[in-house]
């Protein structure tokens, strides 16, 4: 306490004044000199013990302090006395709950990240694996044309489906590092569907499904037409992969003053009951997923439509289909 320079001063000047007090008294009356001299001792010593239990207060925060930076952020210094040092054991509580909650989200955060990695190591494993085994088959000189021919191609879909990958990745990782600005324009409905359809009609010819549009050409919403084109094709890809030959998909719209709302429905294979809380979730395949599925087109359309201020539901019956249904709210800015 005494190596303190500021209370050593505060110090100095009340005994200073005290004695000058005491002294110059004692020409006047000897018996008021005493009795101030006796008021003075007691009040010095009255704050020295007082200024002593504060210091030893503030030396148990800063042990507090200690054990916190140490990253025990269960401790409970909380006083609900009055006085600044109780108003500050509650501030310093306050800040230990809020760096126990940073604790465990970045923890989870780094859980998530670990699991990532995995998955997109994984991911990558296999058609690098194929593709590895395909170029050492080709480098033999007598490897037959047809064969020759049906590797090269083989290596062009491994090169593609991770071209997609890595380009799917990177856009989540903008979304999820808040770097993407979604524009608010006004967006036909009937044209970003038909937008979203083109490059997966040829496919569904392949396949003799029917594909229907149901709509008014007036229904709108305020979005970002590239990104929500994006989340729609992925959407009707997945009805297209799990809807037989012969199948019908559809795409209706229609709006209200609350919102716009888009359906995909398929009459394709369904979703398990207990895979409809997972679908959404990246690099989740159900048990009736294709071999070349990856498991993100689901996840980055979910994190599409809700960036825009919508939601995305689902729901579907095995052997009967599946129904998507986004939905965009509006706001004072529609």
């Amino acid at each position: 306490m005494f190596r303190n320079k500021e209370w050593r001063l505060y110090m100095i000047w009340l005994v200073g004044i005290a004695l000058i007090t005491v002294i110059g008294l004692s020409f006047i009356s000897l018996l008021a000199a005493a009795i101030v001299a006796m008021v003075m001792i007691l009040l010095i010593g009255i704050s020295i013990g007082f200024t002593r239990l504060r210091y030893k207060e503030v030396e148990r925060l800063s042990g507090y302090l200690r054990q916190i930076s140490s990253g025990a952020f269960s401790l409970d210094v909380r006083d609900n006395q009055e006085g600044e040092l109780s108003i500050l054991k509650n501030e310093i509580y306050k800040v230990t709950q809020m760096l126990s909650e940073q604790s465990v989200r970045l923890a989870d955060d780094k859980t998530k990240l670990t699991d990532a990695l995995s998955d997109i190591s994984h991911q990558l494993k296999t058609p690098l694996t194929s593709m590895t085994v395909m170029a050492d088959l080709l480098a033999n000189p007598k490897l037959p044309l047809e064969k020759r021919e049906e590797f090269t191609q083989s290596i062009v879909i491994q090169l593609e489906r991770i071209d997609w990958l890595v380009s799917s990745l990177l856009k989540l990782s903008k979304m999820d590092a808040g770097t993407v600005d979604f524009k608010r324009e006004r967006v036909c409905v009937a044209e970003i569907v038909e937008a979203a359809a083109a490059p997966l009609l040829i496919p569904m010819e392949l396949k003799n499904q029917t594909f229907l549009i149901d709509g008014e050409s007036d229904v709108f919403f305020q979005g970002d037409f590239h990104w929500t084109k994006e989340a729609l094709i992925n959407l009707i890809k997945n009805a297209m992969e799990h809807t037989e030959e012969d199948g019908v998909i559809t795409v209706a719209f229609s709006q209200n003053i609350i919102y716009t709302e888009i359906m995909i429905r398929d009459n394709g294979a369904g979703i398990h009951k207990k895979e409809l809380p997972h679908i959404f979730k990246r690099f989740f395949k159900g048990e009736r997923s294709g071999a070349n599925s990856i498991g993100i087109g689901l996840a980055m359309a979910h994190r599409i439509v809700t960036s825009q201020n919508g939601a995305i539901e689902v729901k579907s019956k095995l052997n009967e289909g599946t129904i998507f249904t986004l939905k965009f709210y509006r706001d004072n800015r529609s």
